[in-house]
Parts: structure tokens; C-alpha cells; sequence
């Protein structure tokens, strides 16, 4: 009788390994809190992620205030997304980032928060980004 091959599952409590974490993880402290400070709209993925990556690996390293830097730079985001005319990408490219936070509560309200962005609901997005910035400050 032919044996098949165990295949490998990845565990869902893995933290996601991708390009894009590694590339957060080899930034400068420099330019990670300049991602913050003046984020980038002009890709074809959601900005908000790029924020939250920066975010995350700033929080590791232990930088200061880097908390209300991060909830200024998604309420700008958050505004400029309320205007008709505002073409700031939605599309998700990275739709389990939320388990790179520590706590599982902060992660969960980072994904309602992606689906309310990705789908133009500009008003519950609001209020969970009110609900955010109590988590982090």
C-alpha cells in the first residue's frame, strides 16, 4: 500500500512570516517613526498595514510615545478617507497582521477595524479607532 507524506500545516498561532515583516523588522528606528509621521498613500495596498507593522516593530524595540504617534497617523488616514474624492488604496494585503500584536484584544480590534476600512464603512471604522486608541494610550 502507497504511504503518503505527512504534510506540514502551519500553526494559526504562528506569527506571519512574510516580506514585509522581515523588511519592518531590518528598518532604522528613523525610518519607522517617519513611516508614522508622514504615511505613504500612494501604493496599491492598504497604508493602514504598513502603520501597523511600523507600529509593532517600533512597540518591540521600546520606543517612546510611539503609541499616540501611530493613533495621530491613523486618525489623518481615517479623515482623509472620509473626503468623496479621497483615492487611497483598500485592498488588503496582509489580512493576519493582527496576530503580530502582543494582546489578543488590541489584535482583534486591528482586524475589525482593516474589514471596516477595506469595505468604505467610515463610521464604525471610527468608532473602533476610538476603541484602539483607548487600548494603546
Amino acid at each position: 500500500m502507497p504511504t503518503s507524506s505527512p504534510v506540514d500545516v502551519p500553526d494559526a498561532e504562528a506569527e506571519p512570516t512574510t516580506a514585509h515583516a522581515t523588511l519592518h523588522e531590518q528598518m532604522p528606528t528613523r525610518e519607522l517613526l517617519r513611516m508614522l509621521r508622514v504615511p505613504s498613500v500612494n501604493g496599491p495596498d492598504l497604508p493602514e498595514s504598513g502603520l501597523w507593522r511600523a507600529y509593532i516593530e517600533l512597540q518591540k524595540r521600546g520606543e517612546a510615545g510611539v503609541g499616540e504617534t501611530f493613533i495621530e497617523a491613523l486618525r489623518a488616514l481615517h479623515r482623509r478617507r472620509g473626503f468623496a474624492r479621497a483615492d487611497i488604496a483598500v485592498d488588503d494585503p496582509q489580512p493576519d497582521e493582527h496576530r503580530l500584536a502582543a494582546d489578543p484584544y488590541l489584535g482583534e480590534l486591528w482586524k475589525s477595524y482593516k474589514r471596516c476600512v477595506c469595505a468604505n464603512r467610515h463610521g464604525p471604522a471610527g468608532q473602533l479607532l476610538r476603541e484602539l486608541e483607548k487600548q494603546i494610550r
